[in-house]
């Protein structure tokens, strides 16, 4: 079934009687409604803009996602059991871009700076790329992963991170396809299983550890490793939310402030059906719990009353206007690479996309 309801199974009968959730019926949402207010925006700008800009009257909005994020992570932290010394109980999946990378720097302000974190970092094999050896999983959310360790690693640096390098051969995709297919039903998109296999293999966690570099040495891998944390944060619904995709900005360049904010709306309705359920069945089958601060609902509710004028500003270039308000946190985090890198999908940073042909289509049903 669906993930946007509670069902009713009547024994007798043998019928299923459907309850969802609404903003105004039995089942309320415990959050508002996607805001479609207008608000007149600053200054005109030139189009030229390359950097964020100052807080300025952005700041009271930064503090109160802030306040809203810090919380929602803490809930989600501080729940876990200690384990014993030097065992992770908490790992993220990291691409190391703006949404997770976020969630790592507000999880290691909750945690002991002795405790390791585990980032666990997704790669494939993809026989349609041009590559050599050395280098078939030097993709992109790779480099971007290992950016953001070097973000952490310099305002944390007591915390034990852990990178876990999970690079995934061809051949070993194929062979859990099926499996991961069945996961995902009634999910059947070409797009929803690109995404389902990269978090599938990632909360697997079964992959390389990339060892601290020695003094003027590199980073090096390790021999074989599997995460041990059994609680993962995750950053699905900054995107919906703050205005992530690139439909975002169609649909602003299509018809401002009122049609971008329609976008979020309907993203933000059909969140829970078209992405949770999917995503919760594939990390529960690792046996490991998926945690989602963006989607508490403090924070939902809180972003849902801003306008969208508030979230996202896309007259700024891409990689600064979508998940303005984000990024601008990100910035106050420390995070000065991270707050400007642009929206990358998994699918494309982990090279899970068109494996198999490059005429699929994301929306296309799979055969």
């Amino acid at each position: 079934v669906q993930a946007r309801a509670i069902y009713r199974l009547d024994l007798n009968s043998w019928t299923i009687d459907e309850h969802p959730w609404t903003h105004d019926g039995p089942l309320s949402l415990p959050f508002a409604c996607v805001s479609d207010e207008l608000v007149p925006c600053e200054e005109p700008l030139d189009g030229q803009q390359t950097e964020l800009p100052a807080e300025g009257t952005w700041r009271p909005l930064v503090d109160g996602l802030e306040h809203v994020l810090r919380t929602a992570v803490h809930n989600r932290v501080a729940s876990v059991p200690e384990r014993c010394p030097g065992e992770p109980r908490i790992g993220v999946l990291f691409s190391g871009g703006v949404d997770c990378i976020t969630l790592a720097a507000l999880a290691s302000a909750e945690l002991p700076a002795s405790e390791p974190i585990e980032l666990i970092n997704v790669a494939f094999e993809n026989l349609r790329q041009k590559h050599t050896p050395q280098d078939k999983y030097s993709v992109p959310d790779r480099t971007t992963g290992l950016q953001g360790l070097e973000e952490l690693r310099r305002l944390y640096p007591l915390r034990p991170w852990r990178f876990v390098c999970v690079d995934v051969l061809y051949a070993e995709m194929q062979a859990e396809a099926a499996h991961v297919r069945r996961l995902i039903a009634p999910a059947d998109t070409v797009m929803d299983m690109s995404i389902a296999v990269a978090l599938w293999f990632a909360s697997r966690g079964v992959g390389r550890l990339l060892l601290p570099p020695a003094t003027g040495c590199s980073d090096q891998l390790g021999s074989s490793y599997t995460a041990g944390a059994r609680v993962l944060l995750l950053g699905m619904g900054a995107d919906e939310q703050l205005a992530g995709y690139a439909r975002h900005r169609t649909a602003w360049t299509a018809g401002g402030q009122r049609k971008l904010a329609e976008e979020i709306r309907l993203d933000v309705d059909r969140i829970a059906h078209r992405n949770l359920g999917r995503d919760d069945r594939v990390v529960a089958d690792n046996a490991r719990e998926a945690r989602f601060p963006f989607l508490d609902e403090h924070v939902v509710d809180y972003l849902a009353r801003l306008p969208a004028a508030h979230k996202a500003d896309m007259r700024y270039p891409r990689g600064i206007g979508e998940k303005l308000l984000l990024r601008l946190l990100a910035r106050r985090l420390g995070l000065t690479n991270a707050c400007s890198l642009p929206k990358r999908a998994i699918q494309f940073g982990a090279r899970t996309a068109k494996m198999e042909s490059s005429r699929t289509k994301g929306q296309d049903a799979l055969p």
